[in-house]
């Protein structure tokens, strides 16, 4: 199988390749690079083709790009002290309020 043949690929995985894409396509990535991108996570996610002959098939996974996020995003506020936290928040509460009083204006 040459690098880059995706058919030993399913349905399904090429419909989440897709969305996975456009996802970083609304995000201003290019059309190539979005798409490398996006297979590399379905192969981290299911560990490669499942049809007869990938490499991956068979194999369950535990989906971990798909469970990244939320880990990600918690060591931020975590490692912030509650001041820091609460003047984080009073400072976006008044930036959300001037926002709307702008927009109300016009």
């Amino acid at each position: 199988m040459p690098q880059g043949d995706k058919s030993k690929y399913t349905d399904k995985q090429e419909r989440k390749a897709d969305h996975i894409a456009e996802g970083y396509e609304k995000r201003g990535v290019s059309d190539k690079e979005a798409e490398r991108r996006a297979w590399a996570t379905v192969n981290k996610d299911d560990g490669g083709g499942k049809r007869p002959g990938g490499s991956g098939r068979g194999k369950d996974t535990g989906h971990p790009a798909a469970h990244k996020g939320g880990e990600k995003g918690g060591k931020a506020a975590a490692s912030r002290t509650a001041a820091e936290r609460s003047a984080s928040a009073k400072k976006a509460a008044a930036t959300r309020k001037r926002n709307a009083e702008h927009h109300t204006h016009h």
